[in-house]
C-alpha cells in the first residue's frame, strides 16, 4: 500500500477543515473520530490522520508485520499528521518522540465499543455489572490488547483521557461521545494495567476540570489522587463450601455475632519508639486478625468502610472510589485473598457502604462534568450540613444504577457477605439535620425522600437475587417501620436494622450510678416492647467509644473492680437479649482509651488478669450464643423470650427465659448493683436441677466468685407465674445463665 498524496491534490487535502483544526488545536473538539484515524477517500483508498503533539514523525506500518507502508507527513499544524494511502487495510503507528520511539494501533482506528446494551442498561439505571463496562478495562478488542475508557458525562464539551503515558496532555487521547446515554468511551492499544490516569473534562462553560475516574476498581495512594488501571481480579477462591453454605449460615434463625474494627488501627507496626510505623496489610492483617477472631469465636467481621477516601479522618465514611478497595492495605487481589481467607476459616466478612454523600473535593464526583451530576443541583437538597459532604441525587437513573452497581460489585466480585448501609435515616428524610425552610418538600408535599427510598426497595430486591443469602443491614436511627420487612410488603428489604434505641437506653442505664438505677430501671425492659417490631442487631459500635464519649469500660461507674465487674454484667445482658450481636473492636477487652484511628489497640492491657477475664467472658459468651440455640434462633419472634421478673426495680434485678425453636429454655438472672443478694427467689419453668453455664462474676473472668456452687436445685414454692423456683444467691454487678438439667 503506497501513499499518494501528491496526485490527489496534495497535503491540502488531506488537512481536515479549518474549524476542526482549531478544535484539534484547542482541545474542543466534540467529535475527534469524525477527523482522527482512518477515513475512506472517494478513490477506494483512505487518509489517516493522527494529532500527536510534541511528536517528531509518524510511519506506518502492517498491522501484523514490521513491513512499512508509509509514512505520515507533518503538516503546518503543530502535531498534526496525515497522508492519503491508495489501499484500505489494518495499521500502526510507529511515532518518534523527542529521545524515544513508541509503536501502537491507532486508537481512531476502532469503531464504537460499548454495546448498545450496555448503554441502554446503564441509562435505565439497571446495570448489573458496571464495573466490568464502564471505568478503566483491560481487554483486547480485534485482537490488539489495551485498555477501553468508558465514562459517564453527558454536559462535557470534550473528555480526555490523560496520565504518564500522554504526559497528561488532554489533546492526545480525547474520547468519543456515545449518543444519547453521555458516555464517553476510547480504546487505547497496548496500554496496560498499573498505569495512572483521570479524565480531563472540558465543561460547558469552557471550565477545564481533572477528573479521578468514578468507576475506578483501584487508586494511588492518598495523598494522591490518581486512578489506577487495575488488572481482572486473579484470586483463587477456595470458598466454594462457603457460599454454598453462607444463605444457612446468615438466615435469621442463626447466631450473627460480628466484631466490628477497623483496618488501619486494629493492630499496626510499631518503630522502634512504639510508635505506629505502619499499617498492616491485608496479608498480614489475614495472618493476626483471622485466628485472633477465631479465638474469641465471632462468627464475622464488619469492616469500617475500605472504599478508597481521601480523608483518612473519615474513617472511611467519606468515600470517593465506591469501586475500588483502598490503597492504604494493599492492591484488589490482596483484599479478595483477605476475604477468601476469611472465609475459609469460618468467618463472615460484612463491608460499611455509603450509598447516602460524598465529599466535594475537586477530583471527585462533585460537579463532575461542570454540573450537579451525581448530586442534587439545589444545596437545600445536595448539600449535607452535618458533614459538609454532597448528596447523591438518587432519582437519576445513572446515579441509582451507579450505587445500584457499586453494592453488587463488592458481594459479587469480592464475595462479600453482607453490606451494612451507612446513615440510612439520612437517606429517608428530606428535612433530615435541616431546620424548617431549610429543605425542599418530596413531589407529594412530604419530608420523605421518596427517590431514596425507591433505591433502597430496588437494591435489596437485586441484592437478593443476584447475591442470595447475603446480609443487607441498615444503620437506622428512627423509628421508620418495617425496615427488615420484605418490599412486597411494603417494607425496605433490609435483612437487619441496628438497635440504636436499645443502644442509646442500655448504655444510659449502665452509666448510672447504682444507687439511682432503680429511676432507670426501664430503659433495660423498654427495648422488649418492640424487639420484634424489626429484625435487629444489637451494636456498641465505634460510634460509641469517640469524641468523649468514653470507652465502654469508661463509661462505667465506681471504682476499678466496679467497672469491670459492669462491663461484664453489661456485655452478659447484650449476649443474653434478643436481637444478633455487633461489638467494636477494644471493648472485647476493656480498653480504657477512646478508639483512636491513628493508633493501634492498647493490646499490653491484655497482660492484666481484668483484662483477661473480659476478654475470656466474650469468648464464652460467644460459645454459649453459638451453641445453645435458645439464645438465637427465636431472636425476632416473641416465643423466644418470656419476662420474669421485670419490675424490681428496687433491687435493680430482671430475670427472663430465652426459649429455643424446640421448647428449651435458659434462664437468664441479671443483678445491676454492686450488692449480693442471697436467696433471691426466681420462678422457673421446669423442676429439677439447674445448671449454672455462665456467672459474669466467675472467678475465671476476674470477679468475686460468688455463686451457686455450679447450679440449684427448685423448691416447690410457684413464683412468677411459674409452678416451681430457685433461690439464687446473686453476684454483686452480674448476670447468671442457667439451664434444666432435667425436663
Amino acid at each position: 500500500m503506497s501513499s499518494s498524496k501528491d496526485s490527489e491534490g496534495g497535503l491540502h487535502a488531506i488537512l481536515p477543515a479549518r474549524p476542526d483544526i482549531e478544535a484539534l488545536i484547542d482541545a474542543r473538539h466534540p467529535d475527534p473520530f469524525a477527523v482522527l484515524g482512518p477515513h475512506p477517500d472517494d478513490l477506494g483508498g483512505q487518509i489517516i490522520r493522527a494529532f500527536l503533539p510534541g511528536a517528531l514523525s509518524v510511519k506506518v506500518l502492517e498491522r501484523d508485520r514490521d513491513e512499512l507502508i508509509g509514512e505520515l507527513s507533518a503538516t503546518q499544524v503543530p502535531g498534526l499528521f496525515g497522508a492519503r494511502f491508495a489501499d484500505v487495510q489494518p495499521y500502526r503507528l510507529r511515532i518518534n518522540w523527542a529521545g524515544t520511539e513508541q509503536t501502537s494501533e491507532d486508537p481512531y482506528s476502532f469503531g464504537p465499543l460499548l454495546g448498545e446494551m450496555d448503554l441502554y442498561l446503564f441509562a435505565e439505571g439497571n446495570h448489573r455489572d458496571l464495573s466490568h463496562c464502564l471505568g478503566a478495562q483491560v481487554t483486547t478488542v480485534d485482537d490488539v490488547p489495551g485498555v477501553r475508557f468508558a465514562v459517564w458525562a453527558p454536559n462535557a464539551k470534550r473528555v480526555s483521557v490523560v496520565g504518564d503515558f500522554n504526559n497528561w496532555d488532554g489533546r492526545r487521547h480525547p474520547m468519543r461521545l456515545r449518543h444519547p446515554s453521555g458516555v464517553w468511551e476510547l480504546f487505547i492499544p497496548r496500554l496496560g494495567a498499573g498505569e495512572v490516569y483521570k479524565y480531563e473534562v472540558l465543561s460547558a462553560d469552557d471550565a477545564l476540570l481533572l477528573k479521578a475516574d468514578p468507576m475506578a476498581l483501584a487508586t494511588q495512594l492518598p495523598p494522591l489522587t490518581g486512578s489506577i488501571v487495575a488488572s481482572p481480579l486473579s484470586v483463587e477462591w477456595q470458598d466454594c463450601t462457603w457460599m454454598q453454605e453462607r444463605a444457612h449460615h446468615q438466615r435469621p434463625a442463626a447466631a450473627l455475632s460480628i466484631y466490628e474494627l477497623h483496618a488501619g488501627s486494629w493492630q499496626c507496626e510499631l518503630d522502634e519508639t512504639g510508635e505506629v510505623g505502619r499499617q498492616y496489610s491485608w496479608p498480614e492483617l489475614a495472618q493476626r486478625l483471622i485466628p485472633y477472631v477465631q479465638q474469641l469465636g465471632f462468627t464475622h467481621i464488619e469492616l469500617m468502610p475500605i472504599m478508597e477516601h481521601p480523608f483518612g479522618g473519615s474513617w472511611g465514611y467519606q468515600p470517593l472510589s465506591q469501586f475500588a478497595p483502598s490503597a492504604r492495605y494493599g492492591s484488589p487481589d490482596e483484599f479478595s485473598a483477605f476475604v477468601n481467607a476469611c472465609h475459609v476459616a469460618g468467618i463472615g466478612v460484612i463491608l460499611d457502604w455509603v450509598p447516602g454523600h460524598f465529599p466535594n473535593d475537586a477530583h471527585g464526583l462533585a460537579n463532575f462534568d461542570g454540573t450537579a451530576l451525581y448530586e442534587y443541583a439545589n444545596p437545600l437538597e445536595g448539600f449535607h450540613p452535618d458533614w459538609n459532604t454532597l448528596i447523591y441525587n438518587l432519582g437519576r437513573t445513572e446515579v441509582h444504577g451507579f450505587m445500584l452497581a457499586s453494592a453488587l460489585h463488592w458481594l459479587k466480585h469480592f464475595h462479600i457477605d453482607g453490606l451494612r448501609v451507612d446513615a440510612v435515616a439520612s437517606m429517608l428524610y428530606r428535612d433530615y439535620s435541616r431546620k424548617p425552610g431549610e429543605w425542599v418538600p418530596n413531589r407529594l408535599g412530604g419530608r420523605e425522600n421518596l427517590e431514596a427510598i425507591d433505591f433502597l426497595r430496588h437494591l435489596n430486591d437485586v441484592v437478593a437475587i443476584e447475591a442470595p443469602g447475603a446480609l443487607m443491614i441498615a444503620e437506622e436511627s428512627t423509628a421508620w417501620p418495617g425496615v427488615s420487612q420484605d418490599t412486597a410488603q411494603g417494607g425496605l428489604g433490609f435483612s437487619y436494622k441496628w438497635n440504636m434505641g436499645w443502644m442509646h437506653d442500655s448504655l444510659h442505664y449502665i452509666q448510672q450510678d447504682p444507687l439511682y438505677r432503680a429511676h432507670h430501671h426501664n430503659e433495660l425492659s423498654f427495648g422488649l416492647v418492640y424487639a420484634w417490631s424489626e429484625r435487629f442487631i444489637l451494636p456498641i459500635s465505634h460510634d460509641e467509644v469517640v469524641h468523649g464519649k468514653h470507652s465502654l469500660i469508661d463509661k462505667m461507674p465506681g471504682d476499678r473492680w466496679q467497672k469491670f465487674a459492669n462491663l461484664r454484667a453489661y456485655l452478659s445482658f447484650m449476649w443474653a437479649h434478643p436481637g444478633k450481636k455487633l461489638l467494636f473492636m477494644g471493648c472485647e477487652f476493656g480498653q480504657w482509651r477512646e478508639w483512636d484511628h491513628d493508633q493501634q489497640l492498647d493490646w499490653y492491657l491484655l497482660q492484666y488478669p481484668e483484662h483477661q477475664g473480659v476478654q475470656k467472658l466474650v469468648t464464652d459468651l460467644n460459645r454459649l450464643y453459638r451453641e445453645y440455640p435458645e439464645l438465637h434462633d427465636q431472636d425476632d419472634v416473641p416465643t423466644g423470650f418470656q419476662w420474669l421478673i421485670g419490675d424490681d426495680a428496687a433491687n435493680s434485678v430482671f430475670a427472663w427465659l430465652r426459649w429455643s425453636q424446640e421448647g428449651k429454655p435458659l434462664l437468664v438472672v441479671a443483678n445491676f448493683t454492686p450488692v449480693p443478694r442471697e436467696a433471691y427467689r426466681v420462678g422457673v419453668p421446669f423442676a429439677g436441677g439447674w445448671h449454672e453455664v455462665l456467672n459474669s462474676d466467675a472467678e475465671v473472668y476476674a470477679g468475686s466468685n460468688y455463686g451457686n456452687g455450679g447450679g440449684v436445685i427448685t423448691d416447690d414454692v410457684s413464683s412468677h407465674g411459674q409452678p416451681v423456683s430457685v433461690a439464687l444467691n446473686l453476684p454483686p454487678l452480674s448476670v447468671l445463665i442457667l439451664q434444666p438439667t432435667s425436663e
